[in-house]
């Protein structure tokens, strides 16, 4: 698919791979990106950062969990933008500290309902419009977790891997809705969200050594992945793995 006068939608896009996503999309020459968080503030800067690459922003402050806030977010995209291609469910949370089994159950709930229930909720509620306007293609983002036990964050690591199933059970879209459905799995991405996910501010303790063993992806190197899928027509019901680099030693 060519991006050229097209339109998106991208949550999580108050930062990390969302907001880098979105200012990929522009750069590429989308129309219009519509950006969809639960925090304003980073939207805004998000905004600024689209339209400075070439792309008209829409900020829609959404709940991805809430299917209502979901129709607003695709209807208000629709009607200022005159159709939608492409989606980008890339909201997520990870459980941090303390570490499982201890996770808070808000916690737990919480990481359900935006990671697994918001991308089921997006790519459900978004196919009709895509398939409206011809056809399209809808990226989610996964984790390496998905398919990698994860002890500590043992419910981020399953909502990830629901994620990629789910992916793989959307691959007959392309046929029936003419929607591309895929999924990059990132490795640890240097993301606002490691330091949220604590009290202090500080990576989750369990996650420091892994911290210190990789290279952080920068997100950038993901929406070039997410960019792919978009393009890519020969890609349906895949999962794209971006590992991490071991950290150069002396």
């Amino acid at each position: 698919m060519e991006l050229a006068g097209r339109s998106a939608v991208v949550t999580g896009a108050a930062g990390g791979i969302g907001r880098a996503t979105a200012v990929a999309l522009a750069r590429a020459g989308a129309r219009g990106v519509a950006l969809a968080d639960v925090d304003r503030e980073g939207l805004e800067a998000t905004a600024a950062q689209v339209k400075d690459a070439g792309a008209e922003p829409l900020v829609v402050p959404t709940d991805v969990a809430s299917a209502a806030a979901l129709e607003q977010l695709f209807a208000r995209s629709e009607a200022a933008f005159g159709a939608l291609h492409v989606l980008h469910n890339n909201a997520g949370l990870a459980g941090g500290e303390p570490a499982w089994p201890e996770t808070p159950v808000a916690r737990i709930e919480a990481m359900v309902a935006v990671n697994l229930t918001g991308v089921i909720l997006g790519t459900r509620l978004a196919l009709p419009r895509l398939r409206a306007a011809g056809g399209g293609a809808i990226v989610n983002t996964a984790s390496i977790a998905g398919h990698t036990p994860l002890p500590p964050d043992a419910t981020y690591a399953a909502t990830k891997a629901g994620v990629e199933m789910f992916t793989r059970s959307c691959a007959t879209l392309r046929e029936s809705h003419g929607v591309r459905v895929n999924c990059v799995c990132p490795g640890v991405v240097e993301t606002p969200m490691l330091y949220t996910t604590t009290a202090s501010g500080r990576i989750a303790a369990w996650l420091a050594p892994v911290y210190e063993a990789v290279a952080p992806l920068a997100p950038e190197e993901i929406a070039a992945a997410v960019l792919s899928l978009v393009r890519d027509e020969s890609q349906a019901g895949c999962c794209v793995d971006v590992p991490n680099r071991p950290r150069r030693t002396a």
